[in-house]
């Protein structure tokens, strides 16, 4: 059986990958720890230079990035709503989420929310190459986060079946539950 450890990083294109760098650490104090550029892909041996380069996104998470040349303007897929596809960063509390909000918005940024999901807050925004970023702050408790879990098979087999949104979890949506934050 296949145990793994954690996720190794994840990799998107970028536009400029020196751009992307400075962008990620200017907007959200990542570092920038490996730079790797090849001509030929060394898993298929096409010939197609790029840089490759690694963010630090803490603890041990890694953020990359591909910079291509030769190849078609990237895009994003067109028949997938812009908010489904992003990269989520957690952050430390509230307050950390409002003074993020604060930074970027300083420098220019354009940030949606705080926006209340019941158990985390989160803000979104753009990076320079089209890539919606999330910062989440978690505010639900043990106790909610166990009753989600026992849940989640259930919803899930639910929702194979009808294709309509279960309602098990709907009590992360409650104006009262919102407003205080208990259930």
């Amino acid at each position: 059986m296949i145990e793994l450890k954690r996720i190794h990083h994840v990799a998107y294109r970028c536009h400029d990958a020196k751009k992307t760098a400075d962008f990620y650490k200017e907007m959200l104090n990542m570092d920038l720890t490996v730079s790797i550029s090849e001509s030929h892909v060394p898993s298929t041996g096409e010939p197609n230079p790029y840089m490759h380069i690694f963010l630090d996104a803490g603890m041990g998470n890694v953020l990359a990035f591909f910079e291509l040349t030769g190849q078609e303007e990237m895009g994003r897929d067109e028949n997938t709503p812009q908010w489904v596809q992003h990269i989520a960063f957690e952050v430390e509390n509230v307050q950390s989420l409002e003074e993020a909000k604060a930074h970027l918005q300083s420098k220019g940024i354009d940030v949606l929310g705080i926006t209340n999901h019941g158990v985390f807050k989160s803000i979104y925004f753009f990076d320079i190459n089209g890539h919606r970023i999330e910062l989440a702050a978690n505010v639900g408790t043990k106790e909610q986060m166990k009753k989600l879990q026992e849940i989640s098979s259930e919803m899930l087999e639910e929702w194979s079946t009808t294709k309509t949104p279960p309602k098990q979890a709907a009590w992360l949506h409650d104006e009262e539950f919102l407003n205080k934050g208990v259930k």
